[in-house]
């Protein structure tokens, strides 16, 4: 029964698994974050498109790239 102990407090893989769900979970907020803020940024830009669109203005046709 001690040796059974020993071997379960030496033994690393439920450490490891819970290091890569970790791993997991941050990379998967980043993923949320980066895509709300792309999603932010496409809903500003596709309502500038849209406002230019139906009243055209020398503001919307500024000249630059």
């Amino acid at each position: 029964m001690l040796e059974m102990l020993k071997q379960f407090i030496r033994d690393e893989e439920g450490v490891t698994a819970i290091e890569y769900g970790l791993l997991a979970a941050l990379i998967a907020v980043a993923i949320i974050l980066g895509a709300s803020t792309l999603g932010t940024n496409l809903n500003t830009l596709f309502n500038k498109i849209a406002t230019c669109i139906s009243t055209p203005s020398s503001t919307c046709f500024s000249g630059g790239a």
